[in-house]
């Protein structure tokens, strides 16, 4: 049955009386417009002072100073920073970041200035190098990290140091493991800034993979390193590059083969003497967490273990509380959802939350050290939520309860909250609140961005999928919809793991190009099925060896959801997604052919063998050890089911989801005598992005409108 939590009705109320013309998005507007002239107002570059219970805002050009007492001040203006910078002419604040109490930091061009407010002066820390990537700055010691190609260097006391002097294939200071597993960066400097830990990778048995150059005459060939599924990955290990003393140390962690294992979420201690790694091994079934002597490289002592027979993914690193006495703070879902964990210096777990929803990120500590932050969804799995957790009992509470989707600033004593949250109807409020949850005053209350535009309605609600589980569900229906007529209907999905689509913010997590399309007479749904973000481990792993199955079981429930509704016309469906999204499109379109009339797939994957390593063996083990799963989800092996008008799209220059699929997928198209469209995009990698995405889009919803006019 369904239940409906929320239910936003546009606030353009009587837009039927004004001009279409006036008042209807434009599909320029639609596409690119959304984060440009209808982004919700905001409060400029709003931060918390460190060490204090102030706060600095941008407005008019000058920088604000307002105490948790409601006091207000001018701080400085942007002349004041042209003339610290030495007679600069810069036309706009530059982004400010506060480093401590005294000084902010900010860019202008290469160069990087701190200026003081008590000496009203400032000073150039560093200029990024012109041909360096990868930037890495400690502020306190003012050390700089970067890489030139595939080698690593420092600045150091205005001196560069080249730290890596690598041999093709092999790849120091930068990103590995394709992103996973909450990797996001090659390089970690100590808390002093007196060492540098560091990511390489010999790539030198990863498949080479040709990306065509369609561009230059003739076409060129660029090749990139793409580890296949069943195949060789990448070999990592972890540097240490010693200030002082100019030498490299590397972690001794000699376990089994160069490509069995990852090194994961690299953290400090507060002392600088060790370094800790989640060792992890390439079937993700158990998970170490390792400590090791940061001057000689050997393991000091495994800390704790996770198992799971399906898949573990750690995420985040280790936390510590000021003046704690060698204890530690870890997220995990090893007990069913993601809760705080808290250790003894020697591994010995101590105390965790009790938490029946996901804690999705560690925000700080307070100063004393007496509690943490955390953000959470709470008991609704859309929405987002700050909670205070306090380290001796490890209670959670909390403090911003009003529903929606929270961002929030803590100021370092923990006292006082900067609240910035969205809901459906709530474009945008920002408010104080003190550490209990208190609204002490509002800073804004964003206006309507969309005045005088036709957006439609927007519904999130749930059904129930075949287990008896919620599944979230959100509607855009046209702004003069009558239940009396019928529509056809766009489902729009995603599908796939870490990533939620049905969110309790403004538009409901919709991109705007769905509310224009829901304007010229279509209903366009979005269903979060089993696998999505945020609803635990049991929900996330159902999905284990058999990707698209259950997927397309909920989302066909979806439909007959749909079906159920007096106002939809069920001859007249469509379905459209991209990546994972593109791959259950087409899995619909061929293995539940009746359900949709229409499908548009984007850089989908088609056969899961054909993707890499680190995300497709997490989900569906190896080919080897998973044939029936791999041959179930080959979307080559059902191409002779295929009934309606399916469009495959796919950028040429796509080196996350390989040409090859779609290549691949044509020709089986071919042996089964079915017809098909496709476009490319040339010199577009795994999206569309810039002014080419409203070509896109307009090929995506004419061909929608195209193909459902002509249905029966």
């Amino acid at each position: 049955m369904k239940q409906i939590l929320f239910f936003a009705l546009s606030l353009l109320t009587g837009l039927s009386l004004w001009s279409q013309t006036s008042n209807s998005l434009t599909i320029d507007e639609a596409v690119l417009g959304q984060f440009r002239q209808f982004a919700p107002q905001t409060i400029a570059q709003l931060q918390w002072i460190p060490d204090a219970d102030s706060y600095t805002y941008v407005k008019d050009q000058k920088c604000m100073l307002a105490t948790s007492n409601g006091k207000e001040l001018e701080l400085f203006t942007l002349s004041d920073v042209n003339s610290w910078l030495g007679g600069e002419k810069l036309t706009a604040m530059p982004n400010l970041t506060w480093r401590n109490s005294d000084q902010l930091e900010l860019q202008v061009k290469e160069k990087h200035y701190v200026i003081s407010i008590k000496e009203k002066r400032s000073k150039e820390l560093y200029a990024e190098p012109a041909n360096g990537a990868n930037v890495d700055h400690h502020f306190e010691s003012n050390r700089l990290a970067y890489t030139i190609d595939n080698n690593l260097w420092i600045q150091s006391e205005g001196k560069a140091i080249q730290v890596t002097n690598e041999v093709a294939g092999i790849v120091s200071g930068q990103s590995i493991s394709r992103n996973e597993y909450g990797i996001t960066k090659g390089t970690f400097w100590s808390p002093k800034g007196n060492a540098l830990a560091f990511y390489k990778k010999d790539e030198r048995q990863v498949t080479n993979y040709p990306l065509t150059d369609y561009k230059t005459t003739p076409a060129t060939v660029k090749e990139i390193k793409y580890p296949f599924a069943g195949a060789h990955s990448e070999h990592v290990s972890v540097g240490i590059y010693h200030i002082g003393s100019q030498r490299t140390s590397y972690l001794k962690v000699a376990e089994g083969d160069a490509d069995t294992y990852y090194l994961t979420n690299l953290t400090w201690s507060p002392d600088e003497k060790f370094v800790y790694v989640a060792w992890l091994n390439r079937a993700t079934s158990d998970m170490r967490w390792q400590q090791y002597d940061a001057q000689t490289g050997l393991l000091k002592q495994t800390l704790m273990s996770e198992h799971d027979d399906k898949w573990l993914e750690p995420e985040f690193p280790l936390f510590f509380a000021p003046k704690s006495k060698g204890e530690f703070y870890w997220i995990t879902e090893k007990d069913g959802f993601n809760n705080l964990y808290k250790f003894d210096a020697n591994g010995k777990e101590l105390a965790k939350t009790t938490a029946n929803f996901e804690i999705t990120e560690f925000v700080q500590f307070d100063a004393a050290g007496t509690a943490a932050f955390v953000m959470a969804t709470g008991e609704n799995p859309t929405e987002s939520k700050l909670y205070r957790v306090e380290l001796k009992t490890m209670q959670m509470t909390c403090i911003t309860s009003f529903a929606g989707t929270h961002r929030t600033l803590v100021s370092s004593s923990g006292k006082f909250i900067l609240d910035q949250y969205s809901n459906l109807t709530t474009p945008n409020r920002i408010v104080l609140r003190n550490q209990k949850g208190v609204e002490l005053r509002e800073l804004l209350n964003a206006p309507n961005p969309y005045e005088g535009k036709k957006i439609g309605t927007t519904e999130l609600f749930t059904i129930k999928s075949e287990d008896g589980s919620d599944l979230w569900c959100r509607t855009i229906k046209p702004s003069n919809f009558d239940p009396n007529k019928k529509y056809p209907v766009l489902v729009y999905l995603y599908g796939g793991p870490h990533a939620q689509m049905v969110t309790n913010t403004y538009l409901g997590g919709a991109s705007l190009w769905m509310n224009y399309f829901a304007e010229k007479g279509y209903v366009v749904f979005t269903l979060d099925n089993h696998g999505s973000a945020h609803r635990g481990k049991a929900w996330e792993q159902s999905i284990h060896r058999q990707l698209g199955s259950i997927e397309m079981r909920d989302q066909l429930k979806g439909v007959e959801w749909l079906k159920d509704q007096s106002w939809v016309d069920d001859n007249r469906m469509a379905v459209h997604g991209w990546s994972f999204g593109g791959f259950l499109t087409t899995t619909l379109m061929l293995r539940a052919p009746e359900a949709f009339k229409v499908g548009i797939a984007g850089g989908p994957v088609i056969d899961w063998s054909l993707y890499e390593v680190m995300y497709g063996e997490r989900y569906m083990d190896t080919p080897m050890e998973n044939p029936d799963g791999y041959a179930l989800s080959n979307l080559t092996k059902h191409t002779a089911n295929l009934k309606g008008d399916l469009l495959m799209v796919h950028g040429t220059d796509d080196d996350v989801v390989v040409m090859q699929h779609n290549m691949r997928f044509m020709e089986a198209c071919i042996k089964s005598n079915k017809q098909v469209d496709f476009f490319a995009y040339p010199g577009h990698a795994h999206n569309v992005r810039g002014k080419d995405r409203v070509h896109l889009m307009t090929k995506i919803l004419s061909y929608v409108e195209d193909k459902l006019a002509t249905q029966p």
